[in-house]
């Protein structure tokens, strides 16, 4: 399977900018989510790849083959095999299984015999050769979905683009369905970008994650960096849960810096890099916020806190706590027996963000 080459794509709607300059590499064989909030250019993104949308500028590319390159090339959707997941499978109602996976090979003139070998095959790689005469009205949605993927696969893709495939299905089948759909990727290997504003979608399913908010990426990483290392305060703020706390830098250089809460008499020691003094914003995972046991030492970042709310949440407790003039929400899977007690917010799990305009400032000196 080739790999996916996208530079300086641009697209308008209007005067609406959607995406500005965005370039991006999937690797072969690899899945990359487009993760942000809605209206952020992530479907456009991938519509774009698809051919169904024409960028105004920018060269789209599947390994040494051009789809599109401004003015020059602009492939139409037939010609660049892309298999496409819509959110709402649109899977045809009066057709049975077996005939829905087969249209795509009807239509290229694939002889009757393979195209049934070519249909059971994908049937069974999607766990459906049992309903391969049903209609779509006696599937449940996971299995329609299923129909939709298996017909993306049935003429086997370059690319395949998935645009939300489970947003119409409840909790738990879209646990089941992102495992499942995750393991048929890596047996497939098909080189694949995913579209999706859920947060744990993306870090459960993804090779690399793209974080993209008003048409620009924020960062590329894998789950584990996109998580624990954000790139900027947005990205610490969007994908799962944070505590974002307004500080201001007392001191900084360039490898730890010193700053302050307020309502809180004792600086902070933050891991930090740059050198920035003054207003900034510093997060901190509510799993990573230690609750200190009267019989632990005291450490480095300790200050009391009052407990404001309680929640048991099954597998851990959740609580907002009062330290200073800010709240701090913490998860951990012991209960808290007292309405004061103390953190510890070690100097390793803190991130500290210089406001934008500061940073941009840095960058064009340079």
């Amino acid at each position: 399977m080739p790999e996916l080459r996208i530079q300086n794509l641009r697209k308008s709607f209007g005067e609406h900018t959607v995406l500005h300059d965005l370039s991006l590499t999937v690797e072969n064989g690899r899945i990359t989510t487009l993760l942000g909030p809605s209206g952020c250019g992530k479907s456009t993104t991938l519509w774009s790849i698809a051919g169904l949308h024409r960028p105004d500028a920018g060269r789209i590319c599947f390994g040494d083959n051009t789809m599109f390159d401004g003015e020059r090339v602009d492939l139409p959707p037939e010609r660049r095999n892309c298999g496409v997941v819509f959110q709402s499978y649109a899977v045809w109602p009066h057709m049975t299984v077996f005939d829905n996976v087969a249209y795509p090979l009807k239509l290229r003139k694939v002889k009757a015999s393979e195209r049934r070998a070519r249909v059971n095959e994908v049937l069974e790689l999607v766990e459906l050769s049992a309903q391969v005469n049903r209609y779509p009205h006696q599937l449940s949605g996971g299995q329609q979905q299923r129909v939709a993927l298996a017909r993306a696969l049935a003429h086997p893709p370059d690319m395949l683009l998935l645009d939300e495939p489970f947003s119409n299905l409840d909790a738990k089948l879209r646990d089941r369905s992102r495992d499942w759909l995750r393991t048929l990727q890596q047996r497939v290997g098909v080189t694949t970008v995913f579209v999706t504003h859920d947060q744990d979608e993306a870090l459960s399913m993804s090779d690399h994650v793209v974080v993209m908010d008003r048409g620009v990426i924020r960062q590329i990483g894998t789950p584990v960096e996109v998580y624990e290392e954000p790139a900027d305060l947005f990205v610490a703020d969007f994908v799962g849960t944070a505590n974002i706390l307004e500080a201001s830098v007392l001191d900084a250089d360039g490898t730890t810096a010193t700053v302050r809460l307020e309502g809180l008499a004792e600086p902070l020691r933050v891991r930090h890099t740059g050198r920035h003094r003054g207003p900034a914003h510093v997060s901190i995972r509510p799993e990573a916020v230690h609750i200190r046991r009267e019989d632990e030492p005291a450490g480095l970042n300790e200050m009391t806190a009052k407990v404001v709310t309680s929640s048991y949440l099954g597998d851990h407790y959740r609580y907002v706590l009062q330290v200073g003039g800010s709240l701090l929400t913490v998860t951990t899977r012991r209960p808290v027996a007292t309405s004061e007690l103390t953190v510890q917010l070690n100097p390793e799990d803190l991130r500290l963000f210089e406001p934008e305009n500061h940073q941009n400032e840095e960058t064009d000196d340079e």
